[in-house]
């Protein structure tokens, strides 16, 4: 009686390495969420981001109205009277729409920097997923060798009960007894790895490093793959050079208005002094002059120098943008691969594993009739851990990799 007790009690051990509750964890997406909304990082691309928008406001501006007064110290005579001083107004204007065009311009610029802020986001959301699997996979495996190790002090149990009736020596106990020994350590040295990814899990959402992460205890994979449609042109990296390029165009557009004239409007003010020994219809009129004046860049050739320079700043881009998209489609390509590779791996474990757990099964009815091998009880549990690991590592690399591609296409 006491040997089936045992024995039922592999059984539900057993039983416990493929069945984990899943607890009320704290979804994925919040934690991303408070990443987005917490990380400094983002915080300064969105502080850059309205920068840009402020020197939208800040492109709608004139040059400088220029104001003159002066005194004439030798007064000039006229026919109506001495000049006393001369005030004046004078205000540039650029030509006709270069200040909507330095607008666009500026609009182009803030457009770009806002790609980036989204490109900021994104790899952020992909650092935390990536960091929450590792987490995931960290605490996955201390399951495994702990729910090993339960099973181990089962097995020492009869080893135990074998040496009472013979059927087995000390020395079987003891190799059971040195196994659970490793396994600790592989659990302990797995827990100090899970509190440093933990630390800096907590960095990403910008919050101490000692408040524990709630990651979920199981992760099964889809029956499918998500269908996976090649759409790699819409990725923010590629819209990126899309911006840049226009920033560029409305750069020479400004530059072109830049190099037309500039013409002005001003007025002139001279007070006059009457004659006192003649009396006539304008004695001591004022002076009034209105004035237009045109600028002219005659010997100015750094328009045409800009003008080159942005034809240059275009074909760069276009050579950037194209080889961004070669490397993007290589991450892409890899990424599925081994998504496949994850699931393939997973599934020839998920086999073995069950052939081991035959093996084990085999081995439990033989102690029945007092045949039992502990050193093939070692090996069978050895080979168990092993698949179980090989599958936790597989269901991670699985989801790391779907991440990446959902950064690429989505």
């Amino acid at each position: 009686m006491k040997n089936m007790k045992i024995i039922m009690k592999v059984v539900l051990v057993l039983g416990s390495l493929f069945f984990v509750l899943k607890s009320n964890a704290q979804q994925l997406s919040n934690f991303i969420e408070e990443a987005q909304a917490n990380n400094p990082s983002i915080q300064a691309y969105e502080i850059r981001y309205n920068i840009a928008q402020e020197k939208v406001n800040e492109a709608n501006w004139l040059p400088n109205t220029e104001f003159g007064a002066g005194y004439f110290v030798s007064e000039p005579e006229t026919r109506t009277g001495a000049q006393k001083a001369r005030f004046s107004a004078k205000q540039m204007l650029p030509w006709f729409g270069t200040v909507s065009i330095r607008e666009k311009y500026a609009r182009a610029m803030a457009e770009t920097d806002y790609v980036d802020y989204t490109i900021a986001k994104r790899k952020l959301t992909l650092n935390v997923a990536q960091a929450y699997y590792t987490l995931y996979g960290l605490k996955a495996r201390q399951e495994v060798l702990d729910q090993n190790i339960q099973l181990l002090r089962t097995y020492e149990q009869l080893a135990l009960t074998s040496v009472e009736v013979g059927r087995a020596s000390a020395v079987d106990v003891l190799r059971l007894q040195i196994r659970q020994n490793e396994l600790q350590q592989q659990k302990e040295v797995l827990q100090e790895q899970f509190l440093a990814e933990q630390a800096a899990f907590n960095a990403l959402l910008n919050r101490s490093g000692g408040i524990a992460v709630d990651v979920v205890s199981e992760m099964v994979l889809p029956d499918t793959d998500p269908v996976v449609m090649d759409s790699l042109e819409l990725n923010p990296e590629l819209l990126r050079f899309d911006k840049m390029y226009e920033s560029v165009a409305q750069a020479e557009l400004l530059n072109q208005k830049e190099s037309a004239p500039m013409f002005g409007v001003g007025l002139d003010y001279l007070p006059v002094q009457e004659r006192p020994d003649m009396t006539f219809s304008d004695n001591g009129k004022d002076i009034v002059m209105p004035m237009v004046s045109l600028s002219i860049p005659i010997f100015n050739s750094s328009f045409n120098s800009r003008t080159k320079q942005n034809e240059l700043r275009k074909q760069e881009i276009e050579f950037q943008k194209q080889e961004r998209l070669n490397a993007l489609e290589t991450t892409f390509a890899k990424a599925v691969a081994q998504r496949n590779e994850a699931r393939i791996a997973f599934r020839t474990q998920e086999k073995n594993l069950e052939q081991a757990m035959d093996a084990e099964q085999i081995l439990i009815k033989n102690y029945e009739t007092g045949t039992i091998d502990f050193n093939d009880v070692l090996d069978i549990q050895e080979l168990q851990l092993k698949f179980q690991i090989n599958q936790i590592q597989s269901v991670q690399m699985y989801y790391v990799q779907s991440a990446i591609i959902n950064y690429l296409i989505n």
